[in-house]
């Protein structure tokens, strides 16, 4: 089978708009929580989320793109547009057949379609509504943009498992290509649900952190005071490649996608098994894939979202899948600074794990000051500030809603 390497990166995060600022706000421990600015959330139980900061559409978008795109489209397009200029690919110069985008999106045009409800509910009922309604709510669209803006014909669709989005679109795009069905593809995620129905659905299921008085300190992975997590908004975009096609025109490659896998739970609509036992079995198969024992793996990706019965869920399968062995992988949680980004977590996690072998660090765990007392001494989960490591391979979990569970694993070249 054909190699896959990845030789574009972008990003768009509640901790900085390009990759560059992104990583160096992971390394220096920086929070992008705040004050919920998209709407009027003081009634809501929780008011504080990882919003995008200073974000212009116009800037990345031409006008025409802006008014036909819901959010989660333009942040699509913006993150896709930093790594194909990363890349140095010319699209001009192959077969656009070769070319794809597979995209993941968990809620896709939630604030189109609120808002267009809400004109129709308040307007006396009277059924009128924009023609860019369906166009910019469904899920398909991000890659659609992105293929039309690029000229990019070849496989196009969108993914969606929920909070293993990301990663199962970046395992799609790497099936596709590693069988021969085309040489490069933009693979990513993108999510804009800062929205008053998504945070007002999450705040019912009880699912989200209340620790308004303190939203910086608020997503606290393993920590045993952790109340729940922090939704975050942007996007994250990788091109893959292959290898071949890639070492031909003298790209600079990142790193390799070893392995991959996916399971399910096949528990709950919502609570991951509280054993770990699909979460384990995901492991397991993409470390295989990989060709990584597990006492080789340099550094863990934890989905660790701040949630009671999650976090110790995950917590469980690694320990059933590292403890006892003679080494086991350094542990970091970056939702404790980006929030959850919902579909695109997975995407901003892959970069985080790509950069920490490109950079040889480990972004820190932040917040976590009394770690669940439940969790083995012997994982060695970072803390507090970044660490120097030589980085190998890299491993990023996510796990959706719906008992999905998405793996990626990452080695360098």
């Amino acid at each position: 089978m054909n190699r896959v390497v990845i030789t574009g990166l972008g990003a768009l995060t509640p901790l900085g708009n390009s990759v560059a600022v992104f990583w160096d706000s992971l390394i220096h421990g920086k929070s992008g929580a705040g004050p919920i600015t998209r709407f009027d959330a003081k009634l809501f139980r929780t008011r504080f989320a990882c919003e995008i900061k200073d974000f212009d559409p116009a800037a990345v978008l031409d006008k025409a793109e802006v008014r036909k795109t819901d959010r989660f489209t333009q942040y699509a397009l913006a993150a896709t547009a930093e790594a194909v200029k990363d890349s140095g690919l010319d699209f001009s110069a192959m077969d656009p057949f070769d070319t794809g985008v597979i995209w993941g999106t968990g809620q896709g045009g939630m604030e189109t379609f609120e808002e267009q409800v809400k004109e129709y509910a308040l307007g006396g009922m009277i059924p009128r509504f924009s023609p860019f309604l369906v166009p910019k709510m469904i899920a398909n669209m991000a890659p659609a943009m992105i293929s039309i803006k690029y000229g990019l014909m070849g496989i196009n669709y969108t993914t969606v498992s929920a909070c293993a989005t990301g990663n199962n679109a970046l395992m799609d795009a790497f099936n596709y290509i590693r069988l021969g069905k085309a040489k490069v593809i933009i693979s990513g995620g993108s999510e804009a649900g800062i929205t008053e129905a998504s945070v007002g659905g999450f705040c019912a299921m009880k699912a989200m952190s209340m620790r308004n008085d303190d939203p910086a300190h608020a997503s606290r992975p393993f920590d045993v005071e952790r109340d729940g997590f922090v939704i975050g908004e942007g996007a994250g975009a990788l091109v893959l490649e292959e290898y071949e096609h890639a070492r031909a025109r003298g790209a600079r490659i990142y790193a390799e996608i070893g392995g991959a896998a996916m399971t399910a739970d096949a528990y709950h609509m919502t609570a991951t098994h509280p054993e770990g036992l699909g979460a384990y079995k995901a492991m397991e198969l993409a470390l295989r894939e990989a060709g990584v024992n597990p006492e080789d793996l340099d550094y863990l990706n934890a989905h660790a979202t701040s949630t009671p019965v999650g976090d110790m869920s995950e917590i469980r399968a690694m320990s059933k899948l590292f403890l006892g062995k003679n080494r086991i992988p350094l542990i970091s949680a970056t939702k404790s600074m980006t929030g959850h980004l919902l579909g695109a977590a997975g995407a901003i996690e892959a970069i985080a794990c790509v950069l920490s072998i490109d950079k040889g660090m480990i972004p820190p765990t932040i917040n976590t000051l009394h770690p669940d007392p439940d969790i083995p001494a012997e994982l060695p989960i970072v803390y507090g500030e970044a660490r120097e490591a030589t980085v190998r391979t890299a491993m990023s979990n996510t796990f959706g809603f719906g008992g999905h569970n998405g793996i990626v694993v990452f080695r360098g070249i």
